[in-house]
């Protein structure tokens, strides 16, 4: 029988901590309200000491909240130990036990709750498969690749079939490349299952790589949760632009919108010589795939980056040309 998807629901969730040195109180999570849907993939990203690790594990129930109530489907959450929900994290360290093989880590969590020993079985068989570690169950996790490691702490989480999947920022100790290779996996193992997910990044390629939506926290509350398109393109403040990839800003009146906010991205300008705003070429540099440049605007400060530069014009350092961007391709914001 396939399992009902749930969704979790957030309503004005607060969570207060003191500070060690001043004795003060302050919010960690301030009056935070959201509903993510079932199976969806959801990233919290942000800069560290922004909450959203809090708020991961105020739903896993580590943490409680002071303040506003967690559901899981219709279910209020916030007086359930960590077992009793229906939930399951993936940790940063992957936590695995050293003294077991990769079997009997994935089927920890299912001994505790008394299952069949030839369910355990199938179970485990079925959860290798999906990560792609069949054959592997008698190694010892300390002869496991990082990767591997990670895929067995995936498998241990997916094995109790939690209606909700948590991530507490699971690649943070694998290496560059295969980071990416493991992003790509948890997505489709994602979607494979169908099952909710809750992932916290500071990395905001991983965040866009995976989401069906971002929520973006700073100070202990939400700026903006939207898909990786709406906060990539339609930024609600400058904090937000700023964070998800590279942005500048320009004032309204270089396009005759006073009182606005112009956020250009690097890929969305390019130089030429006429048309356009003057600029200053103070940065000139081939990158491969893209020359980058820094224009200075009057006193602002513009990245570009001008994609397969091979038969384009090349401006150098200390030329003089036009920043040319068509405004369908900007966003503007009311001055902060």
């Amino acid at each position: 029988m396939e399992k009902i998807k749930k969704g979790v629901r957030l309503e004005h969730i607060s969570k207060i901590y003191k500070d060690p040195k001043s004795g003060k109180e302050f919010y960690a999570v301030k009056d935070t309200s959201l509903n993510i849907e079932p199976g969806t993939f959801v990233t919290l990203l942000g800069p560290s000491g922004c909450g959203k690790t809090t708020t991961l594990r105020m739903i896993a129930g580590f943490e409680s909240p002071d303040e506003g109530e967690i559901y899981l489907g219709d279910e209020p959450i916030n007086e359930l130990t960590p077992n009793k929900r229906d939930t399951a994290m993936v940790f940063q360290s992957y936590a695995l036990l050293p003294h077991y093989n990769v079997f009997d880590n994935v089927a920890y969590g299912l001994k505790l709750r008394k299952v069949p020993q030839d369910e355990i079985k199938e179970r485990v068989t079925r959860v290798l498969k999906l990560v792609e570690l069949e054959g592997m169950e008698s190694r010892m996790t300390n002869q496991l690749s990082g990767g591997q490691q990670q895929r067995v702490a995936l498998a241990r989480a997916l094995v109790i079939e939690p209606s909700v999947l948590l991530f507490d920022e699971p690649l943070s100790n694998l290496d560059a490349k295969l980071r990416v290779t493991m992003r790509t996996e948890i997505r489709r193992i994602q979607q494979e299952v169908g099952i909710t997910a809750i992932y916290v990044t500071h990395d905001q390629s991983e965040a866009m790589a995976l989401s069906d939506n971002i929520i973006i926290m700073s100070k202990g509350v939400v700026e903006q949760m939207g898909s990786p398109q709406e906060i990539y393109y339609h930024p609600k403040n400058e904090f937000v632009a700023d964070f998800i990839g590279e942005a500048n800003f320009l004032p309204g009146e270089y396009i005759g919108k006073p009182g606005k906010t112009i956020v250009l991205r690097p890929e969305s300008a390019t130089l030429a010589d006429e048309g356009g705003i003057p600029c200053k070429v103070i940065l000139s540099a081939f990158m491969g795939s893209y020359q980058n440049y820094h224009v200075m605007v009057d006193d602002h400060l513009v990245k570009l980056q001008e994609y397969n530069p091979k038969n384009k014009k090349i401006y150098n350092v200390g030329d003089e040309c036009r920043l040319v961007f068509e405004e369908a391709n900007v966003h503007l914001l009311e001055k902060e």
